[in-house]
């Protein structure tokens, strides 16, 4: 039994929505991200971010804006559409919901 692997697929599978509320607090650039992801315990690398940025870009929920940069190349700072704002209160409305029957199903009895 590989535990490893479950929390990485469990870490996985709330990655989307918490990227969108790191976002809905403030516009960032992937680097950011990564940093805010990390100090949550979530280890994301950037062949996982990018992507992921790319898709919820492509649907709409994200946009983004290029900054020049004081140390180096210019930054792509990401930040929520209207559609992003509308899609992330979806999420914590469903993420309401699974926590709430995860606690009870998973609840021990006495």
């Amino acid at each position: 039994m590989n535990i490893e692997n479950t929390k990485a697929q469990m870490r996985k599978g709330v990655l989307e929505y918490c990227i969108l509320s790191i976002l809905a607090r403030n516009e960032a650039y992937p680097s950011e991200i990564i940093d805010t992801l990390k100090e949550g315990k979530l280890m994301v690398v950037e062949g996982t971010l990018y992507p992921l940025l790319t898709r919820l870009k492509n649907m709409g929920v994200l946009t983004y804006r290029w900054e020049e940069s004081r140390s180096g190349p210019p930054r792509k700072y990401y930040k929520l559409t209207e559609l992003g704002h509308t899609f992330l209160k979806e999420l914590d409305d469903t993420w309401k919901e699974l926590e709430q029957a995860v606690k009870l199903t998973t609840r021990k009895t006495k």
